[in-house]
């Protein structure tokens, strides 16, 4: 089985869409490496993610705000022989998107991506309070570099 790349932008969307939590990675100053599953948005090329408005992963985005950001979809077992372990493999796709961190302060912005959040996992409306809107950390995320695969895809079959 082979990996193939995808580059068609309404395939990543659908890809992208069709996930319900993204895995953030960040660096420390250090080089340590930590990653955190996330609930995300996304709309014309930028995740967007929410978070508290402290901790040590806000403290690592301030030092370093290099971030990538992975989606994959649900996994399936495949083999091309049962009885070859070399062959199994995980069907899925992902997609990783690296990007620089910025964080939206402006209430009103604060709420329009926080509908863009919420339409990722619902299509009803919803209002947010004043002060949850000032105790939420926004985070916009436009990708420099994506990645897109498909993986344990079938080889031709040889003539």
């Amino acid at each position: 089985m082979k990996t193939i790349s995808i580059s068609e932008e309404d395939e990543i969307k659908s890809i992208i869409k069709s996930c319900k939590t993204c895995y953030l990675g960040v660096a420390d100053t250090d080089g340590t490496p930590y990653v955190v599953p996330m609930n995300f948005g996304y709309n014309d090329g930028i995740v967007y993610l929410h978070s508290a408005p402290e901790g040590y992963l806000i403290d690592i985005v301030n030092k370093n705000n290099k971030v990538c950001v992975t989606f994959c979809t649900d996994s399936k077992l495949v083999f091309q022989h049962p009885e070859v372990a070399c062959s199994y493999r995980m069907k899925s796709k992902s997609v990783i998107i690296w990007g620089n961190v910025e964080f939206i302060d402006d209430i009103a912005e604060k709420e329009q991506t926080l509908n863009i959040l919420m339409a990722q996992y619902s299509d009803a409306e919803f209002k947010y309070s004043l002060p949850a809107l000032k105790n939420v950390k926004i985070w916009k995320i436009k990708g420099s570099k994506i990645s897109c695969k498909s993986f344990a895809e079938p080889h031709k079959k040889q003539i």
